[in-house]
């Protein structure tokens, strides 16, 4: 039986080693009757809802199998992350020690993830990530009990090239916040872009979370480029959009993005201005597939709600869960096997089939988008099976 002292003194050693960089032995737990499933997401905050769509898409997915993961029974825990970089390691430790969570599913914040993923490499424990698209994680920090199931930061992004230049757009402007995700949205545009033939005559960039957009927007019409590409999110993004349109370049300068560019952001306020833009992204709730109709009805039914690309990062976080407990019965202390299940997986996805990449990130397929009301409607594949390059990763 483990002592309390014990447990108090593994739990300061390894806020202790987190925060030094130290690794530490892989944690090796008894199995108990019940998985233990960690949820660190944002419960508060700007995120909130993406916290609370990924979990209710996870747990609609286990409930759908049987409610149980290889033949067990579940019990949840959860973290509010706050989306607070600075307490990713405190969260992630309290999961890990405190509660001995079997998996860790978090989170949405790729800073938060940074602090997750330097727990999970050195603790061990199964880490899925339901949205955080950092790079690293995948790529020179790749590890083998961390599997991503959403997207990396460029993926969305590497799908709108050899689109813009079957559209005659050889000469673009490149528009963004300047931080991580911008930056590595902007790697995946410049890849396929310049790869197809394109050339990009300006990057223009501003601090994040800044939306004085209008002198880039003059800047923008000064050029006269046939196409602006951008990577933005979340209320920046509802702004950008009015902007761009208030500023007399929607309808002469064609506007291309990352999916999270309109991805929620087709209100009354928002949809008139964002007519026609175009995105690039893993899904669309518009998807005119059986499986997607399916679990839209399913989400709907269960949670008075519509989903969106969020929750169904977190349905494909349950299908996988779900896949590899099964293969193992149970026995999540496999992890050879575990992780071989893992990264062998077929998830059927709302999305459309995807699978495991050897860094651990999904390879999917990437959806043209245009906005036609107050819709994202799907024009077609973009990219088929697009993977991330998984530059730096070795798995040890």
């Amino acid at each position: 039986m483990t002592s309390r002292r014990l447990v108090l003194t593994r739990s300061a050693t390894l806020v202790g080693a987190a925060s030094t960089g130290l690794l530490l032995p892989e944690i090796v737990r008894a199995q108990s009757a019940k998985v233990r499933v960690g949820f660190m997401l944002p419960y508060t905050g700007t995120f909130a809802q993406l916290g609370v769509a990924i979990e209710n898409g996870t747990r609609l997915a286990i409930d759908q199998q049987g409610g149980k993961l290889g033949g067990r029974e579940i019990e949840y825990f959860k973290v509010d992350d706050e989306s607070e970089p600075s307490k990713g390691i405190e969260n992630a430790t309290k999961l890990i020690q405190r509660d001995k969570v079997d998996v860790l599913i978090g989170t949405v914040h790729s800073g938060v993830q940074m602090g997750i993923h330097k727990v999970a490499r050195e603790s061990g424990v199964l880490n899925l990530i339901p949205n955080a698209g950092v790079h690293i994680a995948t790529r020179a920090q790749c590890a083998p009990n961390v599997f991503r199931t959403s997207f990396s930061n460029s993926q969305p992004t590497r799908a709108l090239g050899k689109a813009m230049i079957d559209r005659g757009h050889k000469k673009a402007v490149w528009i963004t916040w300047k931080y991580a995700a911008g930056d590595e949205a902007f790697e995946g545009f410049k890849e396929s872009y310049t790869a197809a033939g394109g050339t990009i005559i300006k990057e223009l960039g501003l601090p994040f979370p800044n939306v004085e957009f209008q002198a880039l927007l003059t800047e923008i019409a000064a050029l006269k480029p046939d196409a602006v590409a951008c990577f933005f999110a979340g209320g920046g993004a509802a702004k950008f959009i009015k902007d761009y349109a208030a500023a007399g370049l929607k309808g002469k300068i064609p506007l291309y993005g990352s999916g999270f560019l309109t991805e929620g952001m087709l209100d009354d306020a928002t949809a008139p201005s964002a007519q026609g833009i175009m995105t690039a992204l893993h899904y669309s709730d518009s998807l005119n597939t059986k499986r997607n109709q399916e679990f839209r009805l399913a989400y709907a039914k269960t949670f008075r709600m519509q989903p969106d690309v969020y929750a169904v990062q977190g349905y494909d976080t349950g299908l996988l869960l779900t896949q590899g407990a099964t293969a193992v019965k149970g026995d999540l202390n496999n992890k050879k096997d575990l992780y071989s299940a893992l990264e062998n997986a077929v998830v059927d996805s709302p999305r459309g089939k995807w699978t495991m990449s050897k860094s651990h990130n999904p390879v999917q397929d990437m959806y043209l988008r245009v906005v036609e009301g107050k819709e994202n409607k799907v024009l077609g594949v973009a990219v088929k099976a697009l993977a991330d390059s998984g530059t730096g990763c070795r798995m040890g």
